[in-house]
């Protein structure tokens, strides 16, 4: 695992300042975020990434979590990433208020967000692109380009290893692999940037379940894919395996947002000739990003491709650098929002996959939706972390899941997934050894009264050769 750089702060004895709703610097961040500590040290942790910007500037991170700097089984992590866009601002401001609300609320025993820090471990990257923040801002912050990219001016959201290829090339030769493809990519595009390998390090470490990027320009949720499978630039679905969920995930944003699901609202931008500007909420506030607009090498489905993380793209209004006077009004629009989707967390199914001697680490879970009258493979496995836990974001329906792991049999079990979770449904695997088996079948076959001592090593290897290989095989196999 990947060390994250841990800041011990200092305690201050003096009381922390009241929130301001104000365009906060650089140095304002961390000041922000250390007073949210100060005040709730026993939920909250900051940290920085692993590298900072190209000019120098940390990338910090406050944790929520009732146990800051731990990963808990059956406790989900969720992460929020704002300012990936240097002059796309309103995202950094609203993860620093929402860092604020978060403690002020637990102190003050609100149920609502007791329940959601003591069940869920939240992370909040207010400012990827501080540099690009700067820019912007020292000349405006006006500007639809200027301060987009980083200091190398490279946009960070086109700067992730481009997985897309790899899975549309997988489909193509009718490969059933989609998932964890980070070890399938044979080169870069181009290099990456410390940002984004920062953030690659840290989604890599972390068992994130559930994400949201933070933008601005337009209102709306943007789910996977981003990219067109046949390279068109724009109007083309790109659905991704988990379809339904990510429609699911982006609905509950849009739809406790409000008004990005509204049909009344203008529209932010003329890409018609009639100059009329398109307003997302006649399609729910929800958009497949391919169907909007092609882009490779972006954040959302490098975490889908890459991790067991879901991530959708939040668009949070048209001007990507509101004024300060906005900012208050825009908090009170997205709060609802903001907790909504983290919530949403603790949607499908969850559990533990273990054996008789512990935990099972990177045991596969697979999916077929059982739903309907014909059973719908979901193709998009998740994998167990160190605790042997994991975590399958799913619509409400029927499903069958299925553990495996290499030198274990598979198990199968039937589960059903209610409407209006507030937790997810525990499902716990217990595996056994293939080699337990091969204990058994020395009382049977060739040997009916036991293997002689001296024949047992000899007897195993023999039945392993011609029997679990060629098993083991046709599995490897099916994948292809």
């Amino acid at each position: 695992m990947v060390p994250l750089i841990v800041l011990w702060l200092p305690l201050i004895l003096t009381t922390s300042a009241e929130f301001v709703w104000r365009h906060h610097n650089n140095e304002e961040l961390i000041q922000i975020l250390e007073e949210v500590h100060e005040k709730c040290p026993n939920i909250t942790r900051v940290y920085s990434l692993s590298e900072p910007s190209v000019r120098n500037v940390p990338l910090y991170v406050i944790e929520f979590s009732d146990n800051p700097g731990f990963h808990q089984a059956y406790k989900p992590e969720v992460k929020y990433i704002g300012n990936i866009h240097g002059n796309e601002v309103l995202g950094r401001e609203l993860l620093l208020g929402l860092a604020n609300y978060l403690c002020d609320q637990y102190l003050r025993d609100d149920r609502n967000i007791r329940a959601l820090i003591h069940s869920t471990r939240i992370h909040l990257l207010p400012a990827m692109n501080p540099d690009g923040w700067q820019l912007s801002t020292d000349t405006g912050g006006q500007d639809y380009l200027i301060g987009r990219n980083n200091n190398h001016s490279v946009d960070l959201n086109r700067n992730f290893p481009d997985l897309d290829a790899i899975t549309f090339e997988f489909e193509r030769q009718g490969v059933n692999h989609n998932n964890h493809l980070l070890k399938d990519l044979a080169r870069l595009a181009e290099p990456l940037e410390p940002e984004t390998r920062a953030v690659m390090r840290w989604i890599m470490s972390v068992p994130f379940v559930l994400s949201a990027a933070m933008h601005g320009g337009d209102l709306v949720a943007n789910y996977p894919y981003d990219a067109s499978r046949s390279g068109a630039p724009v109007s083309e679905y790109s659905a991704s395996p988990d379809d339904d969920t990510f429609k699911e995930l982006a609905l509950s944003y849009s739809f406790a947002h409000a008004d990005m699901a509204s049909v009344n609202r203008r529209g932010c931008h003329s890409t018609n000739p009639d100059g009329e500007a398109y307003n997302f909420g006649k399609q729910g506030g929800v958009t497949n990003g391919a169907a909007w607009y092609s882009l490779k090498g972006g954040m959302q489905d490098f975490n889908y491709l890459a991790t067991n993380a879901f991530e959708i793209t939040l668009e949070l209004g048209c001007d990507k650098y509101p004024p300060e006077r906005e900012l208050a009004r825009e908090w009170e629009r997205n709060r609802a929002a903001l907790l909504a989707y983290l919530w949403k967390a603790h949607i499908g199914v969850k559990g533990i996959v273990s054996d008789d001697s512990g935990f099972i680490q990177n045991a596969v879970i697979s999916v077929v939706n059982i739903t309907g009258h014909v059973p719908r493979p979901i193709r998009h496995d998740v994998t167990t972390g160190m605790y042997g836990d994991y975590y399958r974001l799913l619509t409400p329906g029927h499903y069958e899941l299925t553990a495996s792991h290499p030198g274990y049999f598979p198990v199968s079990r039937v589960i059903t997934v209610p409407h209006f979770q507030n937790t997810a449904t525990v499902l716990n695997f217990r595996l056994e050894p293939t080699t337990s088996w091969f204990d058994d079948l020395t009382n049977f076959g060739q040997y009916p009264h036991g293997v002689p001592s001296q024949d047992t090593r000899i007897f195993k290897r023999s039945l392993y050769k011609q029997v679990i290989n060629t098993m083991l095989e046709k599995k490897e196999s099916d994948k292809q």
